[in-house]
């Protein structure tokens, strides 16, 4: 990853600031301000600002002041109840601010997340860097045949190659012609907001993310996932583990009832229902569609 000289100066004149505060704080992620955590071959994800903990969350569902004289493993169970029950109200009270940097394709499909503050970085105002993402071979994959959203198997050598060759040479002349669109041989060129229109979506954008913790918990319950794409997988598994220091009782309990777990329908708890009576059942009698029966076997594949 590459981080421009004007960052990083950037980033180590706002790590000497130093404010007082009578705020709720959070040491582990204190330390983690400004830090910038490498994503992809240029991306990047720092941490910009944040309030409320774990104990804002308990504060909210109780509507108390200060920390009240509950233990904290009654604030834990409080935590772990509202999650398993998704009384999401407590879990907006606390919020985070982020700086993140990644290819244009992965924003628009980080943009569907919209209940969020966001704003860009804008090529209307400002010229573009010849940053663009190209994947690592181990992530050049075929079209899957199953799932029209996702990938197969890993491209050959050769061809990964003359993919990867396609990519660079395609980056290249279309940053060569946006840069001939902005200059005219002394005369004024193209204006920047129309000469940004032959860029190809893997180059990379920046913006400023700012969202609570319900909304935040519903974009890694989704872009943290398995099956998420990758591109977009790697920049939430970042975010994961600085949520893990900002709130780590919350977390564990996104963790536990939403990451973890599974949700199951009403013919599925009716399937392990007869199975822990003892009944046969398969897809005939199951009254699920043939994937959704592929998709209990996966969770439960002792059930036949």
């Amino acid at each position: 990853m590459t981080i421009s000289e004007e960052d990083k100066r950037s980033v180590e004149e706002e790590k000497k600031k130093s404010f007082g505060t009578k705020r709720a704080t959070v040491e582990d992620l204190e330390n983690s301000l400004y830090t910038v955590f490498p994503v992809l071959d240029h991306g990047l994800v720092r941490v910009i600002d944040y309030m409320g903990d774990d104990d804002a969350i308990v504060q909210a569902a109780r509507v108390s002041y200060g920390a009240g004289t509950k233990k904290a493993q009654d604030d834990n169970s409080l935590i772990r109840y509202l999650m398993r029950h998704w009384h999401s109200t407590p879990f907006e009270m606390c919020e985070i601010k982020i700086h993140v940097k990644l290819p244009v394709f992965v924003a628009r499909q980080w943009i569907r997340h919209r209940t969020a503050n966001v704003n860009e970085y804008s090529a209307r105002y400002s010229i573009l860097d010849k940053e663009f993402y190209i994947p690592d071979p181990s992530n050049l994959a075929a079209q899957s045949q199953i799932n029209n959203q996702g990938r197969g198997t890993v491209l050959e050598a050769d061809e990964a190659q003359r993919v990867l060759d396609i990519l660079k040479n395609d980056s290249d002349r279309s940053y060569t012609n946006y840069e001939n669109l902005l200059s005219s041989e002394g005369k004024p060129g193209l204006a920047r907001e129309l000469a940004r229109m032959n860029l190809p979506t893997n180059i990379y954008t920046q913006w400023y993310w700012k969202t609570d913790l319900h909304n935040l918990f519903n974009f890694l319950r989704l872009r943290a996932d398995k099956h998420a794409q990758y591109e977009i997988r790697v920049y939430a598994e970042i975010i994961s583990e600085i949520v893990r220091k900002w709130v780590p009782k919350a977390f564990q309990a996104f963790l536990d009832y939403q990451l973890n777990s599974i949700h199951l329908s009403r013919q599925a708890v009716d399937c392990l229902k007869k199975k822990l009576k003892g009944e046969e059942i398969n897809i005939k009698n199951s009254g699920m569609s043939k994937r959704e029966w592929n998709e209990f076997r996966e969770h439960f594949p002792e059930v036949e």
